[in-house]
């Protein structure tokens, strides 16, 4: 089982990015799927998750910025990032949770965002 998260990188305040995590060995439809973010020196923390009937639910410190959403049919699940903040610079990972087979961490990705 392997979850590839991409879609990392440097940005400026304010702007965006899509993560994606594409899954391999499992078939999302069956797992909830989430992302979590680590910042140097802290730990792990909950971001957003998307249900496998497609509710969402979202941090306070991401909610109206962030959107996730999943495509079964690419195994696929995203997180939309608007209106970036330094404090949201951190290692990004993805999770599968919930289904028949247990729970997955993808490999993270680091976003970056500068002043």
């Amino acid at each position: 089982v392997q979850l590839q998260a991409s879609g990392g990188g440097l940005v400026q305040a304010g702007g965006s990015l899509i993560l994606s995590c594409t899954a391999s060995g499992i078939v999302i439809g069956d797992y909830g799927m989430g992302w979590y973010r680590q910042a140097p020196g802290q730990q792990r923390k909950w971001v957003a998750t998307v249900t496998r009937g497609d509710l969402t639910n979202y941090s306070d410190f991401v909610k109206g910025r962030f959107t996730i959403s999943r495509d079964n049919a690419k195994n696929t699940v995203y997180l939309q990032m608007n209106s970036l903040k330094p404090e949201d610079t951190a290692v990004y990972y993805c999770r599968a949770l919930g289904g028949p087979d247990g729970e997955f961490w993808g490999q993270g990705t680091q976003v970056t965002v500068s002043t």
